[in-house]
């Protein structure tokens, strides 16, 4: 069954929103030509990671999907964007961290079988997952953005899939081990601004919609987590012929699972109540 459209969804995790508007020069110079279209959206509280991912899937709070924390990890059992896009006879694509096959597929992740797979009756139908094992301040374990950013166009050229989700914890491991206003910091926006920059062309080119925002902010000491303009609040643009709201509008990172599935033309599930934001 064909869709209404075909949409990518990428994650560039942990990116404050005055490090998106003043660093990212690639999309700021789309925003500014009027090929993409750019709001403030504020994540979801506790604005960790998981809790976030979740949220962003599944259209309902951590209080309500039950992940509230890192640690705090199993099967979530509301309708997600995997689930509703599958339903609707669509093709879906991760390449992701593996906490997300481990919320939207199955819990635990196993190394082997879910690393890497293609699952025409599943959810997710083309998995390609990385873990960062071994994490930590001097090792920050992630894979090349431009790896990434390949894999899902590999997957988008290979499989023609009808939604694809790519999400990359780069800047987000860079921020907990430097802060958010260094060097450091500011030449990583830029490379992530250059190496995504290479991709979109070719994603709008094969009739994607696409829109690029991050899970949560983070602070200059390199932390989020709780309740705070610099931890909740990040940019989102979107690449595409839907209108959205005023420039000034605040997004509720809600609204992201409900507005996917309306642009892709796939029925909402009553769960997610939040007000779609693009038409």
């Amino acid at each position: 069954m064909a869709l209404k459209s075909k949409l990518l969804l990428i994650i560039l995790d942990g990116v404050p929103y005055r490090n998106w508007r003043r660093l990212m020069g690639n999309l700021e110079g789309w925003a500014q030509s009027g090929e993409a279209q750019v709001w403030k959206m504020r994540s979801v509280l506790p604005s960790t990671s998981a809790c976030c991912y979740a949220s962003i899937h599944t259209g309902v709070t951590p209080q309500v999907h039950g992940i509230l924390s890192n640690e705090n990890r199993f099967r979530v059992t509301q309708p997600d964007i995997f689930s509703e896009v599958s339903k609707a006879g669509g093709k879906t694509g991760a390449v992701t961290h593996s906490y997300w096959s481990e919320f939207f597929r199955s819990y635990p992740f196993d190394l082997v079988e879910d690393m890497e797979f293609n699952d025409p009756s599943g959810p997710i139908t083309h998995g390609r997952f990385h873990t960062m094992t071994g994490y930590n301040l001097k090792n920050q374990m992630t894979p090349s953005d431009v790896d990434l950013f390949a894999t899902l166009t590999m997957l988008v050229k290979r499989h023609g899939i009808d939604y694809g989700i790519l999400h990359t914890c780069t800047l987000d491991s860079m921020g907990h081990r430097f802060g958010h206003d260094c060097i450091e910091m500011d030449h990583a926006c830029y490379a992530m601004d250059g190496m995504l920059a290479a991709f979109l062309p070719k994603w709008r080119e094969a009739g994607y919609e696409v829109i690029v925002t991050a899970d949560h902010g983070q602070t200059d000491r390199g932390h989020h987590g709780g309740h705070d303009d610099e931890m909740q609040d990040v940019a989102l643009y979107y690449f595409g012929p839907a209108k959205g709201p005023e420039a000034d509008t605040l997004l509720d990172q809600l609204q992201l699972a409900p507005t996917v599935l309306s642009r892709l033309g796939v029925e909402i599930p009553e769960t997610m109540k939040a007000k779609v934001f693009l038409g």
